[in-house]
């Protein structure tokens, strides 16, 4: 499982122009889910995510967590995480997880984020297209890979 956390003053994801998810402070989440992925992977990155300190305390240090701070998270699915771009100009998408095996990894992970203690969690929809507004705050991006903590 791949997820990309960007810290946001805001964000927010429509579908068919309706805003169907939305944070204030916080994360936007892009969640890539491959083959091999469990509960517990999404349970593992959703206690890091919860935790990691990348918000600033009050000597303006990286310091607190998004519990720390009362940070949302906006979760969105993301195959394309899981794109391979050796060969050719068009991505290849077989190490990204079929839609019966990602979806309930993608709602896994949101729901083991509300159980860690977030307690505002936006989503989106899995497998629509969807128009997703973040405003990113820094600009701070991190990216979690759970073969990172195998």
């Amino acid at each position: 499982m791949r997820v990309v956390l960007q810290r946001v003053t805001r964000g927010s994801v429509a579908v068919d122009g309706q805003i169907v998810g939305e944070v204030g402070p916080g994360f936007v989440a892009l969640v890539g889910v491959t083959h091999g992925d469990t509960p517990e992977t999404a349970a593992l990155l959703a206690r890091k995510t919860a935790n990691l300190r990348v918000f600033d305390d009050d000597n303006s240090k990286m310091n607190r967590s998004p519990l720390d701070v009362g940070g949302g998270v906006l979760v969105i699915s993301q195959f394309t995480l899981y794109a391979d771009t050796r060969r050719g100009r068009r991505p290849g998408f077989t190490d990204a997880a079929l839609p019966d095996h990602a979806a309930p990894l993608v709602e896994a992970y949101a729901a083991a984020l509300h159980a860690e203690g977030i307690t505002h969690i936006g989503q989106g929809i899995f497998g629509a297209m969807m128009q997703v507004e973040i405003h990113n705050d820094g600009p701070v991006t991190i990216i979690l890979d759970s073969r990172d903590y195998e």
